[in-house]
Formats: C-alpha cells, structure tokens, sequence
C-alpha cells in the first residue's frame, strides 16, 4: 500500500500490538497474558439468554431505536452514575461499546493540532481514537497512585490542553488507581484552566481489595465519564455509555446519527434488565471479583518469588492487568519472540509508550487463567526473562 492511500487522519492513527498479537497468542500451548478479555467461564450464559427471550417478546427489540439509546438503558444507566456520584446529574448516551463512546468524543472536542494530555503508559484504545482526530497528545507520567497531577499544572500553564483523559481505576495498562487526592485536584485545574477531562471507567466495578475511590466526576462538572457492560456482563453485548454534560453529550449524538444511526435495540434491551436485575448483578459482579483477585494475587506472587526486586509491579487491587517494569532494563520487545517460543506471551511496555521509554516494561493479564496456569507461564517467562 503506498503512503497516498487513505486520508491524512486513518495514516495518523497507530496500529494496535494487542490485536497484532492475537494471531500469535493463539498459537497451541502459548498462555496468553497478553490479551484483555472477561474470563470465558464467568460470561453469563443462562441470564444473558433469559434476558433475550423476553427482549424478543417486544417487536421494538428487532426495530430502529433512538440514536442516544433505548430510553430504558439510558435511565437504568443515569441511575448508576447518579448513585456513584452521589447527585442527580448529567445526560446519558448509550454507545457501541465504550470505544465508541472514546472515538466520538475524540470527535466532538478535537480540532487537528488540540492538545490531550493522556497517561504514560497510555491506553492503546484512547491514543488510537486521539489520532484519528491529529490532536496533539502529550503523556504525564504515572506512579502507584496514578496520574503524577502534580506535572499536570506546569504543562497547563504552558500549553492550552482541551482534554485529560484518564483511565481512573486499575489502569490499562499501568494496574494503578487515581488517588482521592489526586482527583480531587485534577478537577480543581478543569474548573480552573478550563479543560474536559474523560473519565474512562470500565473496570471501576471489579475491586476486590482496598476502598472504593469517589469518580473524578463527583468534584467537578466538567467530566465526562465513560463505562460499559463489556466488564461486568459481555463484551458481545457491545454496550458501553458516556455520562455527563448535556451539551457535550448533544454533539456527540449528533456524531452518532453518522457513524451508525443508532444501537441494537435488542442488546440494549438485554442490558437494561440485566443492570436493572441489581440482586443478580451484585451476586454475579461478586463471583468475578472472587476469581480475579484470587488469579491476580497467584499472578503477582509468582512474578515476585521469580524476579523479586529485578521486576517492579503494581500491587493488583481490581481490574485485569498487572504492570512491571525491569530495574535493570531488560528489552521485554526484543525478549517477546523467544518468551511466545516458550509458551507464554505478554504485551511489551513499548505499546503503550507515549513520551516515556518503556522498552523495560511489560503489561501482563491475569483473568482468562487459572491460579496454576499463571505460575506455568511465570515459570516460563523466567527462562526467557
């Protein structure tokens, strides 16, 4: 293909290392630690399949539906983010998945040229639907508290930033949390620079250790919040929403009407009863939580009795993903051919890198394998590593 095809915005955006690695990871006897999927034996099979039988009662499931989303989803959905925020609050637009959600505010804020400062190690997604609008994108630094917001005030008085993004709970990739703290004076500089920040918060509902943090979004009405079912229900559902200011949330619908009209009615209707059904969810998120934290910890105790103080690892509190990055710099890129050779594969630091070198880093998830079949991977990576 030469460098004429496409536009100028598609020959921007970078490609994915996770999706490129797909066709490797599925490779017979590699264990996977590379990708970002739901356990497959916690996706709710039965419930998801009873909610569709009576979706498919009503002909409005198998209909054209409203480009904002099926007024059911959009008040179960307003409801949640209400609760989590403490105040009734803010619009609601249903999305195909978060992505969405991600690409059309991307969109709607972004001239060419517009700074967004996003965290480094970024999240591919975000940087991804960035490009596509030739912002400028501008990394801070993280640390086991998140987003060093302490670097953010120096750049802000130096340079006019239209959007933060942040990746609040559990960081893809960097396994972190926003600090109380720290969100708290993210949104003292929105108020006062003027900026938006995203708050993109699909695994908020998987901590299974440590105390649950307020949204960015409590402090300040200049966030919008990003989450999805993909998580917590399935990821097939292709249900995600974006919550907050109902003037932002009008030109993204309008974005939408272009891109695809509107939603699927029937996934929207199956999600609806399903976060509506809160004595079911609260059980099934509880199971998830359960196996997760038992694998993340098997995870993280292995790397630790295999690496010690050569690796330096997040301390796994929710979410999917365990950070580490080598003291001594070990090129984890240049290692990945020979650790998928020995039956294990991990998503190198460089795909996430933004400013920083992350050649030394690596991205590891601990959802789709069993407590044994961590330690077997680990045992692995340290005959590579």
């Amino acid at each position: 293909m030469s460098e004429e095809t496409g536009s100028q915005s598609v020959r921007a955006v970078r490609g994915s290392a996770i999706r490129d690695l797909l066709s490797v990871t599925e490779r017979p006897g590699v264990i996977s630690l590379a990708g970002g999927l739901p356990a497959p034996e916690l996706l709710p099979a039965e419930r998801v399949a009873h909610a569709a039988e009576a979706a498919l009662r009503s002909p409005s499931a198998l209909q054209y539906g409203v480009t904002a989303g099926a007024p059911t989803l959009r008040d179960v959905v307003h409801a949640r983010e209400s609760a989590a925020l403490g105040r009734d609050a803010g619009a609601v637009v249903v999305t195909h998945g978060s992505q969405q959600a991600l690409s059309l505010l991307a969109q709607a804020l972004l001239d060419p040229g517009d700074v967004v400062v996003v965290e480094d190690p970024g999240y591919i997604g975000a940087l991804q639907a960035f490009d596509t609008t030739r912002a400028r994108v501008i990394g801070v630094p993280m640390d086991a508290d998140g987003m060093r917001v302490d670097e953010l005030r120096p750049l802000l008085e130096r340079e006019r930033v239209r959007v933060v993004h942040t990746v609040s709970n559990f960081h893809n990739p960097g396994g972190a949390t926003l600090s109380e703290e720290r969100r708290r004076e993210l949104a003292r500089l929105a108020d006062e620079f003027g900026f938006w920040i995203v708050e993109d918060d699909p695994y908020g509902g998987l901590r299974f250790a440590g105390a649950t943090v307020p949204p960015v979004a409590a402090f300040s009405d200049r966030v919008l919040r990003l989450s999805s079912a993909s998580k917590i229900v399935a990821p097939s559902l292709r249900v995600g929403w974006m919550h907050g200011d109902a003037t932002v949330l009008a030109l993204v619908e309008r974005l939408k009407q272009g891109a695809d009209l509107c939603g699927s009615s029937l996934t929207q209707a199956i999600t609806a009863e399903l976060l509506a059904d809160t004595a079911w969810l609260d059980g099934h998120v509880a199971g998830i939580r359960a196996v997760y934290a038992e694998r993340a910890l098997a995870l993280h105790a292995a790397l630790v009795d295999a690496f010690g103080d050569r690796l330096r690892l997040t301390t796994p509190e929710g979410g999917m993903f365990l950070w580490g990055e080598f003291t001594d710099s070990t090129a984890t890129s240049a290692a990945l051919g020979a650790a998928v050779d020995a039956g294990v594969a991990y998503v190198p630091g460089s795909a996430f890198a933004v400013q920083r070198d992350l050649g030394h880093a690596l991205r590891l998830c601990f959802t789709t394998g069993s407590p044994d079949d961590l330690r077997e991977a680990v045992r692995r990576l340290s005959t590579v590593l």
